[in-house]
């Protein structure tokens, strides 16, 4: 009974802790990761300014080619969204949609993970370093607010996000300067 009575004040306590140290970590998060691709700005930004051209450079796609994808609203730019349902926990169910761009420098979309009401978001700067040499950088960014469990998840996603953005880059950059 004393064994009872001291492991459920040690969980308790545990748990206490976690809470408060999970208080002090950041609320947000962002990732950022850049590429030279070998074309005009204006070839990087059709590429990326529809959902339904999202699948022929995505990281995600090659991670799960059977995911069941939808695709809805435009055929480009705001409101071109795609919706995908995956078996791989990894990559599990969402939402992507573009809800800003500025032609030719800007695409900005919205990421609903799962069951989570709170967005991620991730931009595409395009910047024109010479005609045929355009600098990409992807950013994504998320508010934690208050929810703990995220916070603690944030601490990984520089790793995690980091390295399939890199990869999706990487990609892009294959399909644009064949």
């Amino acid at each position: 009974m004393k064994f009872l009575k001291w492991f459920f004040i040690t969980v308790v306590l545990l748990l206490f802790i976690l809470a408060v140290v999970g208080y002090f970590l950041p609320q947000t998060v962002s990732v950022e990761r850049s590429t030279i691709i070998g074309n005009t700005r204006d070839a990087v930004y059709t590429k990326l300014n529809s959902m339904q051209r999202f699948n022929d450079w995505s990281p995600w796609f090659q991670m799960d080619p059977n995911a069941k994808y939808q695709f809805s609203g435009p055929q480009e730019g705001q409101g071109s969204k795609m919706a995908w349902d995956s078996e791989d926990p990894k990559l599990g169910a969402g939402t992507l949609e573009i809800v800003d761009n500025q032609y030719p420098s800007m695409i900005k979309t919205e990421l609903f993970f799962g069951q989570d009401p709170n967005p991620g978001y991730a931009t595409f700067r395009i910047e024109e370093i010479t005609f045929k040499q355009t600098k990409v950088t992807w950013t994504f960014s998320a508010d934690f607010g208050n929810n703990l469990i995220g916070r603690y998840i944030g601490l990984m996603m520089e790793e995690q996000v980091g390295t399939v953005y890199q990869q999706g880059l990487d990609n892009l950059k294959i399909q644009l300067e064949k």
